[in-house]
């Protein structure tokens, strides 16, 4: 059954069902017989069937003359003019049906012709797809940022110790002995200070829960800044890649990334730089389809490009499902555990703040430098959500054989592991204690903020 989900998928891939399906639609909505369009574009009526079937590929000439009888611009029958279409509503598909087989799978093989039948309608999908990404963002990032934002917790502290001060303050003042008027000035003082500190710290909370954003950018740490940044990007530039003009260092520093501080500019520029280095080594076309035939196994594509198998998860996660590598998501940590880059996925929420799943095979592969690591991890859930994740730690010595190396371990997320044989042993993980419901994990460090529900642990 996976295989025909792959081969569904492979089929949209087939740009001419676009074109002639939109000649055909267009020529309909016009009233133009087919015999009378192929005499103005100078064919015959059955090869113009032919191509509004899509048994024949158009293009040049023959296109630019079509489209002008018909009223419309070449770009709009052509098939590139639908490529980006077609990404987004087969992510939409596959995200709402993962693995895309199964009685109530969408349509894949078909998501051309509903793209050229419909074209006002396959527009809504995608919006609608848009949205909802952006919702669920939104609903992590606050989901996130309630459990372990530092700055959320302190004004929440802010907000009950003043409270609790106000109601100590009250109760004072109106015992029924009689109480000094000079005390009495300095109760109500009080009272009145702790107000003013009450209205600010509620005016704080309730501008964060209104408008959904994480801290204001003045608090904003550099690391915190260029998750933002990447993230805008869906952490991949076009014009790093080969053939593109950008440079690194004036993407980093360009006007407008967000980038505040000299600080943030200067980690994204050493992040561009080695996409750009990771672009150049494994160009696009060429690594889609090897990362695809080597059943998620980095070391022969590392071999054959000449990288190391770190590069080549970061490869896969960056390229992201319009380039054919599939959806993926991808962490990296130094050599505390510390996470330097977050690329989340659906199913597998990555805190910003607080620690992470100490059962991650991230934290793992810290402890085997150069090995590979590939486990099945199932993160809780209605239904429990599969991923294949690899992961592998690699030591540099940046200041020679006689300093210390310098310790970063990569963990790329592949949705979808169950029965897959090759997926590796299977962990149940979370995304941190303080958000996991899984009860008895001999990895917790503190009680969750869930309720604990009996879901099985054992498995390492």
């Amino acid at each position: 059954m996976k295989n025909s989900g792959q081969n569904a998928r492979q089929k949209t891939a087939q740009p001419a069902r676009l074109t002639g399906t939109r000649i055909r639609e267009r020529r309909l909505s016009r009233g133009l017989r087919q015999g009378d369009l192929a005499r103005q574009v100078g064919i015959s009526p059955a090869y113009l069937n032919l191509i509004e079937h899509n048994r024949r590929r158009i293009g040049g000439k023959l296109l630019v003359e079509i489209a002008r009888a018909l009223g419309a611009e070449a770009t709009d029958l052509s098939e590139g003019a639908e490529a980006h279409l077609v990404a987004i509503l087969t992510a939409a598909a596959t995200r709402q049906q993962p693995g895309g087989d199964g009685p109530d799978a969408a349509e894949l093989d078909r998501v051309g012709e509903f793209i050229g039948r419909f074209p006002g309608w396959a527009a809504v999908v995608a919006a609608q797809h848009a949205r909802t990404r952006e919702l669920e963002r939104l609903v992590e990032a606050l989901s996130d940022r309630l459990s372990h934002d530092p700055q959320l917790a302190a004004t929440l502290h802010e907000i009950l110790s003043t409270v609790t001060a106000i109601r100590s303050a009250v109760s004072i003042l109106s015992d029924e002995g009689e109480v000094d008027p000079e005390w009495q000035a300095r109760f109500l003082r009080n009272v009145a200070e702790d107000a003013t500190r009450l209205t600010d710290a509620a005016r704080v909370l309730t501008g964060f829960l209104e408008s959904g954003q994480a801290e204001p950018r003045a608090h904003m740490s550099p690391q915190e800044e260029l998750a933002a940044f990447l993230d805008a990007h869906d952490y991949h530039f076009p014009a790093l890649e080969p053939g593109g003009r950008g440079v690194a260092a004036d993407l980093a520093h360009a006007p407008g990334t967000g980038l505040d501080s000299e600080a943030a500019r200067d980690l994204a520029a050493r992040w561009l730089t080695r996409y750009a280095a990771d672009a150049r080594a494994m160009p696009a076309g060429e690594f889609a389809p090897r990362w695809r035939g080597s059943g998620l196994d980095p070391v022969p594509v590392a071999a054959h490009f000449g990288v190391g198998p770190a590069a080549v998860l970061r490869r896969a996660a960056c390229l992201g499902p319009e380039a054919g590598a599939g959806q993926a998501g991808l962490v990296v940590c130094d050599g505390t555990g510390t996470l330097t880059t977050r690329l989340p996925i659906a199913g597998f929420p990555v805190p910003r703040f607080g620690a992470t799943c100490a059962r991650w095979p991230l934290y793992q592969a810290l402890t085997q430098p150069g090995r590979a690591l590939r486990a099945r991890v199932v993160m809780p859930g209605e239904p429990a959500a599969d991923f294949t994740c690899i992961a592998i730690a690699t030591l540099d010595w940046p200041g020679g054989m006689q300093a210390l190396p310098v310790v970063e371990a990569t963990m790329l997320i592949v949705p979808g592991a169950a029965g897959d044989p090759g997926a590796g042993p299977t962990v149940f993980a979370g995304p941190g204690c303080r958000v996991c419901p899984r009860a008895g994990c001999p990895a917790r460090r503190e009680m969750s903020l869930l309720a604990l529900e009996d879901a099985p642990d054992a498995a390492v």
